[in-house]
């Protein structure tokens, strides 16, 4: 079969033969894919029928990655009901296929994308959305190092999804997390076996976990993830961390969330990208004696500056993710950038030349990685070819400055983007017009329940 998109390796029977000669014990295998809510979905299949899969694909509805967060199909741009909900092919993406540790039987899991035009573009897809945006660098001869870090919640227990979420009881004091003791030594110790059976299930799915950190709220952690040189496959871990941290959680009698904002009263957790460019010779195009970095840097920045507010629907892509958005939280206000400042949105973190880098600071930790790397290399791209100046760098509080462009809420997003000429441009008009539908749907439906404070305010009316 012939990939429509070049960058996209999908897994062969050879790779499954492998497995189960190594794993003759396992039962079924978990065929998955992350929807644009980053929400793991897809199918379980006993192993004995696992490898059509790999043969000749399987059938699963377009829909499944045009779902809401309820797990709701709202039709999104005829998509859904209107259409019949028709299926395309799914096939394995290579190298993804491995061991689910956490789960009490023995099961594999292998990701899976789609790759048919049977009857609409595969571009649904995002993982295919970041696949034709990498396409653009060919004829610029470059490669990339990208690494994400990824902060989160822990929660105890809930008995049922209307509870309000409490801070975590460590299962070692047996006292609540409390405080924000960021970069706590006792916090990660309190939490100890939890996060050691993360790196330890990363380790087996091939996941390059590297550090952990407590932040700087109660519960709140950040798993860093170790630089690769294979975007797909950065944004492919990303996704599949989250699932690690999630099931095993539930397996410490927690509940982990990547909420951008679960406490009004405290920080957020955000989605943190690096990220350095190669020429063919293996040389940091970033790299710079200069703190702020090279021309190409700042070219990209400029990019990344002029495509921030038409890509902020990717970024922050449900009502909470906005909260997250306010001053002296060392969360970006503004589209300013600067050499060692965390109260920017792209910072140059203190390196060695040939580390010279951006990171990205302005996704919540929600978001979609696939997309969210579709946008900041689209950025990129954009600075580089036209060679676009940035503006002034900043190495002093830049929260000090809101920017009035920057979207307050998720619906004058939706209107940037789905009006954005750039994004149409490099994800396609027919993901632009999809990806808006379905979010100014949710919102709809999110604005039509009656939400407790309207009880608590007019209910004595």
């Amino acid at each position: 079969m012939s990939l429509k998109y070049n960058k996209v390796s999908l897994g062969s029977i050879d790779e499954f033969n492998s497995f189960c000669n190594s794993n003759p014990d396992v039962k079924y295998i978990d065929a998955i894919l992350t929807d644009v809510s980053g929400i793991i979905r897809g199918k379980r299949l006993p192993i004995k029928d696992a490898e059509k899969l790999f043969k000749s694909g399987i059938q699963f509805c377009y829909s499944t990655f045009l779902l809401d967060p309820t797990g709701y199909c709202p039709d999104a741009a005829g998509r859904g009901f209107s259409d019949g909900d028709p299926d395309a092919t799914y096939y394995p993406v290579s190298g993804t296929l491995t061991k689910m540790p956490w789960h009490k039987d023995k099961l594999g899991q292998v990701l899976i994308t789609i790759q048919d035009e049977s009857r609409y573009s595969s571009i649904i897809d995002p993982r295919n959305v970041l696949a034709k945006v990498l396409e653009r660098f060919d004829d610029l001869h470059l490669t990339f190092k990208v690494a994400f870090e990824l902060e989160f919640f822990l929660f105890r227990k809930r008995k049922n999804i209307s509870e309000r979420p409490m801070p975590p009881i460590s299962n070692e004091t047996k006292k609540q997390s409390e405080g924000n003791q960021v970069y706590g030594m006792r916090e990660l110790d309190e939490f100890y076996d939890f996060l050691e059976d993360v790196n330890k299930y990363c380790k087996i799915q091939n996941i390059p976990a590297s550090t952990a950190s407590s932040e700087f709220a109660p519960g709140q952690f950040e798993i860093n993830l170790n630089h690769t040189n294979d975007i797909l496959k950065a944004a492919d871990d990303s996704s599949l961390l989250r699932r690690v941290i999630k099931e095993t959680a539930i397996k410490h009698n927690y509940e982990a969330s990547f909420i951008s904002k679960p406490f009004i009263d405290q920080t957020g957790s955000g989605m943190h990208v690096h990220i350095s460019l190669f020429d063919n010779t293996n040389k940091n195009i970033f790299s710079s004696s200069k703190e702020e970095g090279s021309k190409e840097l700042q070219y990209a920045i400029g990019g990344l500056q002029k495509s921030i507010y038409d890509n902020f629907l990717i970024f922050a892509s449900n009502f909470n993710s906005y909260r997250r958005f306010e001053p002296d939280q060392f969360v970006p206000v503004n589209n300013s950038w600067g050499p060692n400042n965390r109260s920017v949105a792209f910072r140059i973190p203190r390196s060695d030349e040939s580390s010279k880098r951006i990171e990205h600071r302005v996704a919540g930790a929600e978001s979609n990685a696939y997309l969210v790397l579709s946008a900041i290399l689209s950025g990129i791209h954009y600075g580089l070819v036209n060679k676009i100046s940035p503006s002034e760098f900043r190495i002093d509080n830049a929260c000090t400055d809101p920017d009035p462009k920057m979207p307050k809420n998720i619906e004058k997003a939706i209107e940037l983007f789905e009006n954005s000429k750039f994004c149409s441009d490099y994800y396609t008009e027919e993901y632009v017009k999809m990806f808006s539908d379905l979010k100014r749907k949710e919102i709809e439906a999110f604005k039509a329940e009656i939400s407790d404070i309207e009880y608590k305010w007019y209910l004595n009316l």
